[in-house]
């Protein structure tokens, strides 16, 4: 991994949008896209007007026999083609990365990473597209019937990815759509097209079917259209709850897979061995500071036994306060966070805390905006109707609480409208069984935080969290339908 030059390693002026696969670089409008770190523009990027959004469209559905007939080999040659020439251009995806998002540059490049693995896996899933063979005679009724599954690409699909992992969140639809036989048309967020742009560029070089991607950010006026249009079969979306569930709501009959918020919670339980507390420690800080805490799974809510409730809550001091001295410029790869990604995030957070503690929660370390970097941020004990107790922080912010009752902290786990991940440290079988048996999550991570994704895991969560799953081989079933070919033994006619 390398430190870049501030400006002009890699990053270019303009980029052009996909239309059809293939690049536009002429638009009635365009975006400027900011540095994070300095707030000043450094690239331009078109956005695409109703009519070209309608003409994308009309592209798409027209490519959909194509990509639905590509057999499985072609599939696998093509997502594993992408990942060979996104490995090759890494650093200059990360740096995209850093500039957009202002993500420090160890983490842009980790992003890279797990995208690489998303079109890896999206290969190999190509050829496990099983389907199964059913028994039917179950009956006299049914005699000498059987049945064959298989699962069909549902056809366009339409995307719509957030700003906090502008590569491989985009990564985590395209390569499954692709591995299903779906063409899509993407939208990135307008925060940080870069990275989408950079991957139509990937896109544009391999074989694919001629018109099988359109990739474009539109103007917030004409987004909707991406949800509503009948032509499309699915939309993907990652984001806000607020946006998400509007999006299923507009979608009328179309399938909706939605991955949105979370206010993940972490559990230590009692631990014999006090020695394994820096290393949960460890882990805790960076599940709630990494990226700015800017993911739906950052660590927000700690719940820690009150045996060793003083011990853990001076090292995660300590610890947040080694961690704040690496605070910097993000292509530096000793920085270990860096700005938010716009002002008004960092001022709303810094509201939030203040009303925290205005409604008695301790302010244990941290708590201070800086234009738009916010303070590693630690609190104990906010009241239960403040903002950081029952919303998404979405911020290098976690609270601590005490407890002593294992089945009681999991109730409190549950008492939150997100249900996305959640993580407990246990050294007792009987209590990790518990906490997947009850807490209410798509995914509970024992002995770790719930910060943990690995690309080829179910991921989504329940309740305001999301609809579906995500992760490769989920992904597929999704873009996918299952039909059925009802067989009759010829001598039963």
């Amino acid at each position: 991994m390398t430190t870049f030059k501030r400006v002009g390693d890699y990053v270019r002026q303009t980029y052009p949008m996909y239309v059809g696969s293939k690049p536009v670089t002429k638009s009635s409008n365009y975006l400027n896209v900011i540095d994070k770190f300095t707030n000043k523009h450094v690239s331009t990027v078109p956005i695409a007007d109703k009519q070209t959004i309608d003409e994308a469209i009309n592209i798409t559905v027209k490519a959909a026999p194509a990509m639905a007939e590509m057999t499985s080999f072609q599939r696998k040659e093509v997502l594993l083609d992408v990942a060979n020439k996104l490995s090759k251009r890494q650093e200059e995806f990360a740096q995209a990365i850093v500039v957009e998002v202002g993500k420090p540059l160890i983490d842009a490049n980790t992003e890279v990473g797990r995208a690489i693995e998303s079109f890896t896996i999206a290969a190999e899933e190509t050829v496990r597209q099983y389907g199964e063979n059913v028994q039917l005679d179950i009956s006299r009724r049914n005699a000498g019937f059987q049945a064959v599954s298989k699962r069909f690409p549902v056809g366009p699909i339409s995307m719509i990815a957030p700003f906090n992992f502008p590569l491989n969140l985009c990564a985590h639809k395209v390569a499954p759509a692709i591995a299903a036989g779906c063409p899509f048309v993407l939208k990135p967020s307008d925060r940080t097209p870069i990275s989408a742009m950079l991957l139509g560029d990937l896109l544009s070089s391999v074989a694919l079917p001629e018109g099988a991607f359109s990739i474009f950010p539109t103007s917030l006026q004409d987004a909707p259209i991406l949800s509503r249009d009948d032509r499309f079969k699915l939309v993907s979306f990652t984001g806000s709850p607020a946006v998400g569930w509007r999006i299923k709501e507009e979608s009328g009959r179309k399938k909706v897979v939605l991955e949105l918020g979370g206010n993940a919670a972490c559990v230590v339980d009692q631990y014999n061995d006090q020695s394994k507390l820096a290393s949960i420690a460890s882990r805790i800080l960076f599940g709630g500071f990494y990226s700015a805490g800017q993911s739906c799974i950052s660590v927000q809510r700690v719940y820690i036994h009150e045996s060793h409730y003083e011990t853990l809550k001076r090292l995660l001091i300590e610890g947040a306060a080694q961690l704040s001295k690496r605070c910097g410029d993000p292509m530096d790869i000793n920085t270990f966070y860096g700005p938010m990604i716009t002002e008004s995030d960092a001022i709303r957070i810094e509201g939030w805390v203040q009303e925290a503690v205005n409604k008695g929660a301790k302010l244990l370390f941290g708590g201070k905006r800086h234009d738009r970097v916010f303070d590693l941020t630690i609190l104990e004990n906010p009241p239960k109707d403040s903002c950081i107790s029952s919303k998404e922080v979405f911020a290098p912010v976690f609270y601590i609480e005490p407890f002593t009752d294992f089945k009681e902290v999991v109730r409190r786990v549950n008492d939150s409208e997100f249900g996305l991940q959640a993580g407990v440290f246990t050294t007792d079988i009987n209590r990790a069984y518990y906490a997947f048996n009850n807490i209410d999550v798509g995914a509970v991570v024992i002995n770790d935080i719930p910060s943990v994704r690995v690309e080829s895991q179910a991921y989504g969560g329940i309740k305001s969290s999301g609809l579906g799953r995500e992760g490769i081989r989920h992904t597929i079933e999704e873009y996918t339908e299952l039909k059925l070919m009802l067989l009759k033994d010829v001598g039963k006619i």
